[in-house]
């Protein structure tokens, strides 16, 4: 696991820093995407969780939910495009799981991958994330989880 200015970012997923996403590569192929801690510390505590339904294709870069806290309001961009397979019903009870546990009980949508090959190539993982987020924490005037 690793550590940016105090927020975990573990090294043997993947992610888009630019979106704060990660994107971990199930056995069946298929994907599994959440927010980051640091997009929690951005956003504060989650209040509200909207996603889109098992079924629905997502393109790269778009919506796969749409996430709402006090202080901000936006979608969680898939970093892959790829078909709805399910949401997190526990996150639907209680959003507030994605700031408690969000790479673990706090992930936000599975997906069946439409051209993973295609699509991760820009995706960061292992110590390569942790050069990339302390970097945009910086440019951002981020001072810690």
């Amino acid at each position: 696991m690793g550590t940016v200015r105090g927020c975990e970012i573990p090294e043997d997923l993947m992610y888009n820093v630019d979106t704060n996403v990660w994107l971990r590569r199930e056995d069946d192929g298929s994907v599994t995407i959440g927010m980051t801690s640091y997009a929690c510390a951005l956003a504060g505590q989650i209040v509200s969780y909207t996603p889109k339904g098992a079924g629905k294709d997502i393109k790269k870069d778009k919506s796969a939910a749409t996430v709402e806290s006090g202080k901000w309001v936006g979608p969680l961009k898939s970093p892959v495009s790829g078909t709805v397979l399910s949401s997190n019903e526990d996150v639907a009870k209680d959003p507030g799981l994605i700031n408690k546990d969000p790479y673990g009980s706090g992930w936000i949508a599975k997906l069946t991958p439409a051209d993973f090959a295609g699509d991760s190539g820009e995706l960061k993982t292992g110590a390569d994330v942790l050069v990339a987020f302390e970097e945009k924490m910086t440019t951002d005037g981020f001072g810690g989880c």
